[in-house]
């Protein structure tokens, strides 16, 4: 009688360890459909300005309820400034419900409200790079889609 090589029970033992591993180092999951915008998260309160906050207030107000028919109409709007450069986050808007080139603008301001706070206060980051998610119609209303297994896009 042949036994069966202990070979293949390593490889699954290791292969069920691997993917354990990845799973624990990969971002946590987030719903797929939030009942608002997010609204990205700022390295830290003293990093905002009153203009700054005021500015995202309007965008968040012109952004309104990001409402979708297809997933054609949404669009991610790259908000903020990180202390090295870039954008803090991203938000989710609607060509249905938003004017882009207003959202453009004050997304613009925002960020060199926030620019000129950080030069000024001596902010410093990690210096990672917020990959714009892209956007899709869910429940009727655009939302940030979610990162793939390993924090890489999905799309």
């Amino acid at each position: 009688m042949k036994k069966p090589a202990p070979s293949s029970f390593l490889r699954l033992c290791i292969a069920a360890a691997l993917i354990a591993a990845g799973t624990a180092c990969s971002e946590p999951s987030t719903p797929a459909a939030p009942s608002a915008p997010a609204k990205p998260t700022p390295a830290a309160p003293a990093a905002t300005s009153d203009t700054a906050r005021s500015l995202g207030a309007r965008i968040t107000a012109e952004i309104g309820d990001a409402a979708c028919d297809n997933a054609s109409q949404c669009r991610t709007l790259p908000v903020g400034s990180k202390a090295c450069g870039g954008p803090a986050g991203f938000l989710p808007w609607s060509t249905k419900r938003s004017n882009g080139e207003l959202l453009a603008r004050l997304a613009a301001e925002q960020a060199a409200a926030e620019k000129k706070v950080n030069e000024k206060s001596g902010m410093m980051s990690t210096c990672s790079v917020e990959q714009d998610p892209g956007a899709t119609c869910s429940a009727g209303k655009c939302v940030l889609q979610q990162r793939g297994l390993g924090g890489t896009d999905a799309r």
